[in-house]
């Protein structure tokens, strides 16, 4: 599982069955540096399934590959990730200690 910061919303003109009334965020996973830092992300960005109401700003852990799909089984979504938890907070702990 990682992190990642949503930046948009996908929206799509025409869907897979599999995937009518989901939502899709724009989401860019970010680094063990940048959360320490509080910088923003500047990975490539990914789509993700969001069932959860996660907006623009939020901060999102998700799975990816064939995880991603597991919450849907026995249904086949063609799903490759998947948002698990909006984080309200995250702690690092200093590791030079």
């Amino acid at each position: 599982m990682r992190i990642a910061e949503v930046i948009g919303t996908v929206t799509l003109s025409k869907v897979h069955p599999a995937l009518n009334g989901a939502t899709l965020r724009l989401a860019i996973p970010m680094t063990l540096a940048e959360l320490a830092s509080d910088e923003r992300p500047r990975g490539e960005e990914l789509v993700v399934h969001d069932e959860l109401g996660a907006g623009v700003g939020s901060r999102i852990a998700f799975s990816e590959g064939g995880e991603a799909a597991q919450p849907f089984l026995p249904a086949d979504k063609p799903v490759d990730a998947y948002n698990a938890a909006i984080l309200d907070e995250i702690q690092l702990r200093d590791s030079t200690k």
